[in-house]
């Protein structure tokens, strides 16, 4: 019998405006389980949307485990898994990256797989379709990634201490195909130059904390104009940017959650101006530190 296994996984958001399922960052809130082999599977879950979370029926994480360890010719062990979710589902948080990275761990695991972390990774990247969100998922920091065949290259740096985030949700969630079903197949040679001149100073901007850079390294003309109207936030919160403490805003992911990178020591009064702005709509705020720790995983014999 194997012994009992335990991961946590962080938060993500990905995009960060221009890096379009290529860039994304670990934030400080996470997911984490524990399992252990049982006679039947069974999902004890606290936290956010436990609900969700505890149902047996299409079940993300259930789902994915049992099928790659189908698709390796091994059986799927029933497991008992405790869960404490901290990643709110359908809010461009990355929860569905934390929990194919999670399944996949376990199956690895308890399936007696043998794959090495790279492996996991790169099977979580093709599940997911792109690298961003699963790849600073496992590997922590803020991460650029892209994929070549079913190889994850990567690099991260260490997001500036002196920046923090202000993750802000509306009350409904946004499904992730629905939000990719309205982009368009094609565009201007303009707005793909102005993605690559926004994406290449929001890397350097993360690796030499210059924050003055973000109101411009953060605009995107790939896919927020696109989602706006689905993500009302989004306009709402995007002029904050460059004021108020507030050094950029993004679509988390892909939405309908709006990220604001805003300086450590004006996160308050950034706070403040959301909560102006938003005056009157039912929000919450998440106040999150940048996390350089990705997966972190033991187990007890």
């Amino acid at each position: 019998m194997s012994a009992e296994f335990s991961i946590q996984l962080p938060a993500t958001s990905a995009n960060l405006g221009p890096g379009f399922d290529a860039a994304a960052v670990a934030l400080d809130f996470s997911l984490e389980i524990s399992a252990c082999e049982a006679e039947k599977f069974s999902i004890a879950a606290t936290g956010r949307n436990a609900d969700e979370c505890a149902r047996l029926e299409n079940n993300l994480i259930l789902t994915v485990y049992s099928e790659t360890l189908k698709r390796e010719g091994r059986a799927a062990k029933p497991l008992a898994i405790k869960m404490k979710n901290g990643i709110p589902l359908g809010m461009g948080c990355g929860s569905s990256a934390a929990g194919r990275l999670a399944a996949i761990a376990l199956a690895n695991h308890f399936g007696e797989l043998g794959w090495t972390s790279e492996r996991i990774l790169e099977e979580a990247c093709e599940l997911e379709g792109h690298p961003d969100n699963a790849a600073a998922c496992w590997l922590g920091g803020f991460v650029v990634a892209a994929m070549e065949s079913k190889s994850v290259r990567w690099a991260k740096v260490e997001p500036p201490s002196k920046w923090s985030a202000l993750v802000v949700m509306p009350d409904a969630q946004l499904a992730t195909s629905k939000a990719r079903a309205v982009l368009p197949g094609n565009y201007s040679r303009a707005d793909a130059v102005t993605n690559i001149q926004s994406a290449a100073l929001l890397s350097l901007a993360f690796a030499q904390g210059r924050g003055e850079l973000l109101p411009r390294a953060m605009l995107d003309r790939i896919h927020q104009p696109y989602r706006a109207e689905m993500c009302p936030l989004l306009p709402a919160l995007l002029p904050l940017a460059g004021k108020d403490g507030v050094l950029g805003a993004a679509l988390s992911g892909a939405g309908p959650s709006v990220l604001l990178i805003v300086e450590k020591a004006a996160a308050e009064k950034a706070r403040k101006k959301v909560l102006a702005t938003l005056a009157g709509q039912t929000i919450e705020i998440i106040d999150a530190d940048f996390s350089m720790v990705g997966a972190a995983f033991r187990q007890n014999a």
